[in-house]
């Protein structure tokens, strides 16, 4: 089973191009600008050893011997893994250009291309997979912190999202203004927050993330 992806792990580049002079010359530049690699001739290798938690990002030709490399970013779209792809060829066209954008790369460079040019795609690409695992787990850990309120709790959170006041929360929830405070607290607690912004921070900054039903 797949570990859950952290915004602590090591990012690492994979490379996918069939040609070994290629991955040799990759592996010597980002290894000069100190990024841990690791490289693989075919589709399948990949695919095979590449654990969906890991983080970093994807250097992928599209001619893979018969092998069309843009399978591979397919194949990551249908297990519903979010590694960003660049993708490098000396056989590019409007039409794969445009399949491997729709499909969410990162970057379309055709070769030969210059070691900078493809260091910062490559930098773009890592940036990229660190805010949507830092987006990731910050969702999760707003999850799991709803996850302890109380149905009335949560009851009382919609009430603060809408903007109502204690007094309108009151009325609708059929309790007292002291109530409704006392509820207030105890969702700052367990949320880990210490006002009502911070409520609205800490829930609606993970963009959709779901309250607990």
């Amino acid at each position: 089973m797949a570990k859950e992806p952290t915004v602590a792990d090591e990012a690492t580049v994979f490379v996918v191009d069939d040609d070994p002079d290629l991955r040799r010359s990759l592996g010597e530049l980002l290894d000069s600008a100190a990024l841990p690699c690791e490289m693989f001739a075919t589709r399948k290798d990949f695919l095979r050893h590449y654990d969906a938690g890991r983080a970093g990002c994807l250097v992928l030709d599209i001619k893979l011997g018969s092998d069309d490399g843009l399978d591979v970013q397919d194949e990551l779209r249908r297990r519903r893994i979010g590694l960003p792809v660049v993708v490098l060829t000396g056989h590019g066209d409007v039409a794969h250009c445009r399949r491997a954008f729709k499909a969410g790369a990162v970057d379309f460079l055709e070769k030969p291309v210059a070691p900078e040019r493809l260091l910062e795609s490559v930098g773009k690409a890592l940036a990229l997979d660190r805010e949507s695992r830092t987006r990731t787990a910050r969702k999760r850990k707003t999850a799991e912190h709803l996850a302890r309120l109380t149905p009335r709790e949560r009851e009382v959170l919609d009430c603060l999202l809408a903007a109502k006041t204690s007094k309108e929360i009151g009325t609708q929830l059929g309790i007292s203004d002291r109530t409704v405070e006392k509820h207030r607290r105890e969702i700052l607690r367990k949320l880990e927050v210490d006002s009502t912004p911070g409520i609205f921070r800490v829930v609606l900054d993970t963009g959709d993330a779901p309250l607990p039903k």
